[in-house]
């Protein structure tokens, strides 16, 4: 299948002028050391060239796969990249995860040449999901994976219906041809893909032996997206995402493409279980066998900050990205179900975070010092975590060491000083705070 296409001679001119001085943006950036140069070069070419993101993505051989949900992306995005690399494709990839329009512009410019040629097999890009309705056009998409949706930054996104309403919306005009791939689990996800008029393969688990005891205080969409009436669950695998039906309307739960106890994990945590099938499911939807795609899986190293695992100063350190209610308890349950116990959390209210920090009310950071050990908090919001987890202690009257420090480096040098030889440091930070502390443990900068 090959989707590229010849493009106007005068729109071609002004591509190749906005790829060359986005380009050399890039040079400049990275020469200079400040940083990688993944959002202001597609900036400026848009800027020049406000069609770029179709022009380009239209060249795509086999054309694009977008990405989109709340928690995942990144490592979704990276599984699926490493298994059609392992079988000989050419990929564009948004590979330090800006998912915005100028970060998928930036992506796209760094696979062109300098005239705006663009030679890939396929252009694999997450995108933030609030901007989905906006890029569907100029993408045209062969594929969307919906992976799931929850509360995040609710400043500025709103709740997760208002979200699925746009999702449905725009993707119900999309070609019959586009694959949509939506998270079964999630009713809300499940329902849009029983709407769309096109091939929708679904993905979850069927597992439920992994049941959680009891649903999570930190749920978004309990109810039925079809009548509204209380969705009746055999059990949940993490928020909203489990074995459902509805005994008013008779909305259930729609059937995987793939049977998931047959999948393997290579990541902690059953969130990672997910992503394995959503890639799994869009690889096997673009005609790669089981066996490479089971080879692309094995071969798989995790995306930075996302159960990333670094050796400092002797030392294993285990990053868990931390940034929304839903995820953070995803974090908290593979600590707990470790020996270790020394954990750093680290709370930013920064853009990249949403300004709004009342979800770690949401979060069940009971469970996280009812095991007791040594919790080190800092960050931009240091107090506010440091007073959540002080209620937690008074309410389970346990015995925890809690240091607050509000410099971050110290906090990392506390925390190494804190953990044993024979264990783990667990990290938790949101957003921006992962890549400060991977600044700190690693010398680089990520963005």
């Amino acid at each position: 299948m090959t989707l590229g296409k010849k493009i106007k001679v005068i729109d071609r001119l002004r591509l190749g002028f906005a790829v060359s001085m986005a380009k050399s943006v890039t040079f400049l950036v990275r020469s200079l050391r400040l940083g990688a140069a993944s959002v202001l070069p597609g900036s400026i070419a848009r800027r020049i060239e406000p069609r770029i993101l179709e022009l380009l993505s239209q060249q795509v051989k086999n054309g694009v796969i977008l990405i989109a949900g709340t928690n995942g992306k990144t490592t979704t995005a990276l599984l699926l990249c490493t298994i059609l690399e392992r079988n000989g494709f050419r990929i564009a990839h948004n590979s330090t995860g800006a998912n915005l329009e100028n970060g998928l512009a930036t992506a796209l410019i760094d696979n062109a040449s300098l005239l705006g040629n663009l030679n890939v097999d396929y252009a694999i890009l997450e995108v933030d999901e609030n901007i989905v309705p906006k890029v569907l056009k100029p993408l045209k998409p062969r594929i969307i994976l919906c992976l799931n949706l929850f509360r995040d930054q609710l400043d500025r996104y709103g709740e997760v219906d208002s979200i699925s309403k746009r999702w449905t919306q725009v993707i119900a005009t999309l070609p019959e041809t586009t694959v949509v791939i939506p998270n079964a689990d999630d009713p809300t996800l499940s329902y849009l893909g029983q709407q769309l008029p096109q091939k929708v393969l679904f993905f979850g688990l069927n597992e439920p032996e992994n049941y959680l005891e009891a649903i999570p205080h930190a749920v978004d969409s309990i109810y039925c997206p079809s009548c509204g009436h209380a969705l009746d669950y055999q059990g949940v695998y993490l928020s909203h995402l489990g074995d459902f039906t509805c005994p008013s309307c008779g909305f259930t739960k729609s059937q995987p493409a793939l049977l998931s106890q047959e999948w393997p994990q290579m990541l902690v945590g059953l969130y990672n279980k997910y992503n394995t099938l959503a890639a799994a499911t869009a690889a096997q939807a673009l005609g790669v066998d089981e066996v490479n795609i089971r080879d692309g899986i094995n071969n798989f190293h995790a995306a930075f900050g996302r159960a990333e695992d670094l050796v400092i100063n002797g030392k294993r350190v285990r990053i868990l990205l931390s940034k929304n209610p839903v995820g953070t308890n995803e974090t908290i349950r593979v600590v707990t179900q470790s020996t270790d116990k020394t954990t750093l959390l680290v709370l930013n209210d920064r853009t990249p975070d949403g300004t709004d920090v009342s979800w770690i009310w949401d979060v069940d950071t009971e469970k996280l010092v009812a095991r007791g050990g040594t919790l080190i908090v800092s960050g931009d919001r240091v107090y506010d975590m440091a007073l959540r987890l002080r209620y937690s202690q008074e309410s389970l009257d346990s015995d925890i060491n809690l240091i607050v420090e509000s410099n971050l480096q110290q906090a990392i040098a506390t925390a190494l000083e804190h953990t044993p030889a024979n264990e783990t440091l667990h990290i938790l930070p949101t957003y921006s705070a992962m890549l400060e502390v991977r600044e700190v443990l690693t010398g680089r900068k990520i963005l």
